[in-house]
């Protein structure tokens, strides 16, 4: 089965919401997302968005605060795109009826870690559900918007599923759409687009802990790197350093649920299970430091006392404001016997956010012609080595609102002719005998990634799971060619690909900064920082 359409998006998170919005303006789209269209990492993001909306504040201090946490790695003119242009997109989000938590007529603005300013706004402790129930509804509304449900991209569409043109060089390809697999139907069809979107999300599932949701397994950095895009910095994973600390499920896709950044902005207080207090041995900042250095604190807490968890404690703020602030939270703690009004909340590092992915330009495009990307899969060049709290649905509107502009551009611009591509091959067969491989391998990836690639790192850690990585990366990539594709199998394969790119990337940095922390090098390089830029130069079938 064959669809055709102007735009192909690929996500139905801010990025992928928000670029079909702007999009639909002035082209068609088909907007493909793996589950229902609200689920997406953007649900979970409780914090909420930084931008400059307070006349204490200032751009220039926001950049600042960036390019700190973003340990002399971010690109400064990218930045400040981001900085300056975010208050226009907040506003156009209130405009389709996104409702932020207003003080009075003025927006209630939090302060999280590495900001210098309060400046995050945010719909109570949900945001992120909040701003993509406004999408959703608006994008559900446009009748050149079509949106399916429960299809997961498998492969990308370029020069090399044409067998004239598959020997064509890397830096001169296209990219003309996506087979998608149709989970329900189980069937594979072919999207073919004038220009495609990947804002797939995050790659959190490649971890035991993660705050990510299920989905989140990395299949956007998995397309553009079969397909040759280049991609950069995938070495820096960020570890929330408070994710609910729980006794585990026997569930593969286990999700950690998130304590808001905001908690610690609003007073929170990190303690040893003994009572004590112990950020100040790390940061002058205290529990206000960026991310990595939190994550790292608690780690080596954990480590020197043998302890599962610490504790977060805002029990010193009076209970009525705790509810209003809180309430998600309150009530998920309550759920589960935890009074955060009277008790401490354990909490632990969880894998989070990828400061890496897809390079991108400005505007959204990536090494291979006509594909763009947004939202997490993307390196825009704005986080760095360490993303700083709450800039991250920041860089989807603005980054997605850019691409947009750039595909217009694009379809108005270049006569694009969409070429003949082969119907997906369905040969191959999976006995249910078979299924035990795919469970058994990706629980084997994601205890080898959390073992070996996590906060601290080492160059024998390193190394160790490189070559098991290697091996699962030939197992799976035989087992995939040898089967009929259904979604947990393309699910592993892109896990593998993504723990393989992390693994590769990070041996490639020889020198300690932001969110990789290596015991072999534990200071950072005095040379000019640089990205880890990886490539598929010889692109697999």
């Amino acid at each position: 089965m064959e669809k055709t359409t102007d735009v192909l998006i690929i996500g139905s998170g801010i990025a992928g919401l928000y670029t079909a919005l702007k999009v639909s303006k002035f082209a068609n789209v088909i907007l493909v997302t793996k589950k229902e269209k609200t689920e997406s990492g953007t649900n979970y993001a409780q914090g909420g968005i930084a931008s400059v909306l307070d006349g204490t504040d200032s751009f220039e201090n926001h950049i600042n605060d960036t390019l700190v946490a973003g340990a002399a790695l971010c690109d400064r003119e990218r930045v400040e795109i981001l900085v300056k242009e975010g208050p226009e997109h907040i506003r156009e989000l209130m405009e389709i009826g996104t409702r932020f938590t207003m003080s009075g007529n003025e927006f209630d603005l939090a302060r999280e870690g590495g900001h210098s300013h309060a400046r995050i706004v945010h719909a109570q402790d949900l945001t992120g559900r909040e701003v993509e129930r406004a999408l959703v509804e608006y994008v559900s509304s446009v009748p050149n918007i079509t949106i399916l449900e429960n299809h997961l991209a498998i492969d990308l569409l370029t020069e090399h599923n044409i067998k004239k043109l598959k020997n064509s060089p890397i830096d001169s390809r296209h990219c003309w759409g996506a087979y998608i697999l149709d989970i329900e139907n189980e069937k594979v069809i072919k999207i073919k687009a004038c220009a495609t979107v990947l804002a797939s999300g995050g790659i959190g599932q490649v971890y035991l802990h993660t705050t990510n949701p299920a989905i989140a397994t990395g299949d956007g950095f998995a397309m553009a790197y079969r397909a040759g895009a280049r991609l950069s910095n995938m070495e820096f994973i960020q570890f929330h350093p408070t994710s609910l600390y729980s006794t585990g499920t026997s569930s593969t896709r286990e999700q950690a649920f998130l304590i808001s950044e905001a908690v610690r902005g609003f007073g929170g207080i990190l303690r040893t299970k003994s009572g004590d207090r112990f950020m100040g041995k790390y940061d002058s900042r205290l529990e206000l430091a960026p991310r990595d250095i939190v994550a790292r604190a608690i780690d080596s807490e954990l480590k020197k006392e043998g302890e599962d968890f610490v504790y977060l404690d805002i029990t010193r703020k009076p209970a009525s404001e705790i509810k209003v602030h809180f309430p998600n939270i309150y009530e998920k703690c309550l759920s589960i016997g935890i009074d955060i009004t009277k008790d401490f909340i354990p909490v632990v590092p969880a894998a989070h956010y990828a400061c890496g992915g897809v390079i991108v330009d400005s505007f959204g495009s990536t090494s291979l012609q006509f594909l763009y990307a947004a939202g997490e899969v993307s390196m825009t060049g704005v986080h760095g080595a360490n993303r700083l709290a709450s800039n991250s649905l920041l860089e989807a509107l603005v980054y997605s609102g850019r691409a947009s502009a750039a595909i217009k551009k694009q379809l108005e611009t270049k006569s694009t002719v969409l070429p003949q591509i082969p119907d997906w091959d369905e040969a191959g067969v999976l006995t249910p005998d078979e299924m035990v491989v795919i469970s058994h391998s990706e629980k084997e990836v994601k205890q080898l990634m959390s073992d070996y690639v996590g906060i601290v790192r080492s160059d024998l850690r390193l190394e160790r799971a490189q070559r098991r990585i290697n091996t699962l990366f030939e197992e799976v990539e035989e087992f995939y060619k040898k089967n009929k594709v259904f979604s947990s199998l393309i699910e592993l394969r892109n896990l593998v690909t993504c723990a393989y790119l992390i693994v590769k990337c990070a041996l490639l940095r020889k020198e300690s900064r932001g969110l990789h922390f290596s015991l072999d090098y534990p200071a950072s390089s005095q040379d000019v920082p640089s990205d880890t830029v990886i490539r598929n130069k010889y692109q697999k079938s």
